[in-house]
């Protein structure tokens, strides 16, 4: 097949960072500094990169759009979460840790 070498780099690189920033949702529990908007964003971005591979050049590459673009949403859907964890423990006046 062929494809960008270039297009896989980045693709890789960037499916390298998502799992920490999962694991950091993860650990601290609190959605605090995450941008809602940026990774709906990113997300869009993933989601029209596998429809171009899909409707234009279908290689391989369209397989990390598709795994980077459910990373980013289970670092969304995470955050919502948590975010929504904490303030049903704030409006029952608890605490969350």
């Amino acid at each position: 097949m062929n494809f960008s070498v270039y297009e896989v780099i980045m693709l890789v690189c960037f499916g390298f960072s998502w799992p920490f920033a999962i694991l950091k949702t993860i650990r601290v529990k609190n959605p605090a500094g995450k941008s809602y908007l940026f990774m709906s964003l990113i997300i869009l971005g993933y989601i029209a990169g596998c429809i171009h591979k899909i409707l234009y050049k279908y290689d391989i590459v369209f397989w990390l759009y598709l795994f980077n673009t459910l990373l980013v949403l289970t670092d969304l859907v995470l955050c919502l979460y948590y975010a929504a964890k904490i303030k049903k423990g704030l409006n029952h006046g608890q605490a969350e840790n």
